[in-house]
């Protein structure tokens, strides 16, 4: 596995998207790399569009990633997944939540939602879909479906998943630490049986 790369996170407002990349990036340090990291908020608060970049390496000098240079692509939601398909290249890895978020426009009935996204995105490059809200359902926390992304998003990465484990131990509450071990898992196992 290449011990350099890029890490995009897309999803919207709400789903965990700085948690996530937040707890790669503290696992790639303790990996010993040099991480970069940057988020865009934009109207998370009302459910719109959020992406954070995460670059690592030896050395790295800027947290932006550039159109085309997406290694990995976690998206927590499938339509954020199909916007940002111009940062990918044709060994891009995407790990993609197959759970819907309808943006208002689909809420309100203007538009609808396009069909077979993910479909259309593996057309492109592989991708994993992973029911996140499902698999989280599961273990006990519907807001534990960012780490099940993350654990599956972890089985692509070239630091092993203990390192994931110890980040979260360090600093996740003791309130919701077990439940977000256990999403973690799952998420790993699910890309484990399917890659």
């Amino acid at each position: 596995m290449k011990t350099n790369g890029n890490i995009l996170f897309s999803g919207v407002g709400g789903q965990g998207i700085l948690l996530a990349s937040e707890i790669t990036a503290y696992a790639l340090l303790e990996a010993g790399m040099d991480v970069k990291k940057s988020e865009v908020h934009g109207m998370a608060q009302r459910g719109g569009s959020v992406v954070a970049h995460l670059r690592y390496g030896k050395k790295v000098y800027s947290p932006l990633i550039e159109p085309g240079a997406v290694d990995i692509m976690i998206a927590f939601e499938s339509m954020e997944a199909v916007r940002y398909l111009p940062f990918l290249h044709s060994g891009s890895q995407v790990v993609a939540n197959s759970h819907k978020i309808p943006p208002p426009s689909v809420a309100t009935g203007k538009m609808e939602y396009p069909a077979n996204l993910l479909d259309t995105l593996s057309s492109k490059v592989p991708v994993l879909s992973v029911d996140g809200f499902a698999i989280a359902k599961e273990v006990g926390e519907i807001r534990a479906a960012n780490v099940v992304l993350v654990g599956a998003m972890s089985a692509f990465m070239p630091v092993d998943g203990d390192l994931f484990i110890q980040v979260m131990k360090k600093r996740l509450p003791a309130k919701i630490l077990e439940v977000n071990l256990q999403a973690f898992s799952r998420g790993r196992e699910v890309a484990q049986k399917n890659a």
